[in-house]
């Protein structure tokens, strides 16, 4: 049976349900016309239909609630887990990530000492690129160097590899960035940046 004809058929159930209800409700209005009937109940039986009608409202409104708690409870569940798979997902990057920063470490370390004239100028022009392309991979991953010269020595991203005195940069400033830090997306940091800091 095709969804169509389903659909016509549950269609047809309605409109002969209704047209049933309407002959129900037409009979009943015939009948009250025709018989006016009053019912009579004790005060007990009155009394009791009206805790049975509270009761069944209680337990309406009970239901209701549940059913909201359920919903918000599920809203809540699934905004968890979205957020469990953004970390998830950050951290896998991270970990990926960590293996080429050696490679960047070496490429950056490379390029401090690049040749001037000559052939190898030309060639470490070439590894500048590769140098930038790879910095330009991590930052569309969400990965974001965190430490330059004269930015405030900062414990929780930076590890200091000595101390020293500078007659050039105020106290507790990076002097230099021996080895660069970098944080993921969501402010962990991947590795801290190793660095010179002035006293």
């Amino acid at each position: 049976m095709t969804k169509d004809k389903k659909k016509k058929d549950a269609k047809s159930i309605e409109e002969a349900e209704l047209i049933q209800d309407e002959e129900v409700l037409k009979e009943a209005e015939e009948t009250n016309e025709n018989e006016e009937e009053m019912v009579t109940i004790s005060r007990e039986e009155f009394d009791a239909l009206q805790t049975e009608l509270a009761d069944a409202r209680n337990d309406a409104v009970e239901n209701l609630n549940a059913k909201l708690r359920t919903l918000a409870d599920f809203s809540n569940y699934k905004k968890q887990l979205d957020r469990e798979k953004a970390q998830m997902r950050q951290t896998i990057t991270g970990e990926l990530a960590k293996n080429y920063l050696a490679v960047l470490d070496d490429i950056s370390l490379a390029l401090k000492n690049r040749p001037t004239e000559g052939e190898g100028a030309a060639w470490a022009t070439g590894i500048e690129l590769v140098a930038k392309k790879l910095n330009m991979i991590l930052e569309q991953q969400g990965i974001e160097p965190i430490a330059k010269e004269n930015d405030a020595f900062d414990p929780t991203c930076h590890e200091a590899i000595s101390s020293e005195e500078s007659a050039d940069h105020d106290s507790e400033v990076i002097i230099e960035v021996m080895q660069q830090g970098y944080k993921l997306a969501d402010g962990r940091v991947l590795r801290p940046a190793l660095v010179r800091v002035s006293r």
